[in-house]
């Protein structure tokens, strides 16, 4: 039995017609959908499935879609005969996808994942309007460097997402003094982010206080399968824990880097990433080359995965 680690995508990973071939061919997951819209009272599969795009694009609505796509994609997994070859290990995900690893380790249920998650979209997206700013990708530039140039241009890091992306975050200003920064001292590539808000920095307090609040009365479950945080890279272990690094995470750096890391020291070399898209793929093949990862978006990847 192989022993995997199954991996989450975040936002940005969202698409028009994602998860439409499971929920058209694959009984469980479209429960999945059909339970989102219940859970939520309005049609989310709709928007998913046909947007406006627009709609789809907004925090407050691209967060619970994108779990709930993830979500479907994970019960096909679960549903096809190649689970039974497998061993979950650990799980993770980019920033929104750490819900998806607390749902997929049996931390937290779906019911109670997606409520958070639309809270969360909302505080995000309220707070953006209260504190707007913009979010920048950074590609190829020495990483103490750039810290050094947020530090002097007034920003932050959102995502340490591979040794060769790092994305950095706060008002627009700031940002786009510490591109021309990077840019002047022999950056590569720097290009701003289709986001709407300066997620993973400080002028998201506002959410994570409000969302400290909501995350009081929420009972997690400990399993035996170790979810990585984004906060700091390692398993969270108790629930007190749990709760602090969903509220710390709204405003701290993802370390995706630290958290792939982490789980390949612990002899993991086969990933998962189930959800929309394979940004998760791309950024692994970076940060270590000999893991391989396998991805889960539709019913001909469930068909193609080697387990």
């Amino acid at each position: 039995m192989k022993s995997v680690a199954l991996i989450f995508p975040g936002q940005g990973a969202q698409k028009v017609g994602m998860g439409r071939d499971l929920y058209d061919n694959i009984p469980a997951a479209k429960g999945i959908f059909d339970k989102a819209d219940e859970i939520l009272g309005f049609p989310l599969s709709r928007t998913i499935f046909e947007g406006p795009e627009d709609q789809l694009m907004s925090t407050a609505c691209c967060q619970p879609a994108i779990f709930t796509m993830s979500m479907a994609a994970l019960e096909a997994f679960r549903w096809s005969d190649k689970f039974k070859n497998v061993s979950v290990k650990y799980t993770a995900g980019l920033s929104l996808g750490e819900y998806g690893a607390l749902h997929a380790a049996g931390a937290l249920s779906f019911e109670e994942t997606l409520r958070l998650i639309q809270k969360r979209g909302a505080f995000m997206e309220e707070a953006a309007k209260i504190h707007p700013g913009k979010m920048a990708a950074v590609i190829g530039f020495d990483q103490a460097q750039l810290v050094t140039i947020c530090q002097t241009a007034g920003c932050e890091i959102a995502n340490f997402n591979s040794p060769d992306q790092i994305v950095i975050t706060g008002h627009a200003a700031a940002v786009e003094k510490a591109c021309q920064m990077v840019m002047a001292a022999g950056g590569k590539k720097v290009f701003p982010l289709d986001v709407s808000g300066a997620f993973h920095s400080s002028l998201m307090k506002p959410a994570a206080d409000r969302f400290a609040d909501a995350l009081k009365n929420v009972n997690f479950t400990v399993t035996d399968i170790k979810v990585i945080t984004n906060v700091n890279g390692r398993p969270e272990m108790t629930p007190d824990e749990i709760r602090g690094n969903l509220s710390k995470q709204i405003c701290s750096s993802v370390q995706w880097v630290d958290s792939v890391g982490f789980i390949a020291a612990e002899g993991i070399t086969d990933f998962v990433e189930i959800g929309p898209g394979r940004v998760l793929k791309g950024l692994i093949r970076k940060i270590d080359p000999a893991i391989q990862v396998h991805t889960v978006q539709s019913a001909e990847d469930l068909a193609a995965l080697p387990f």
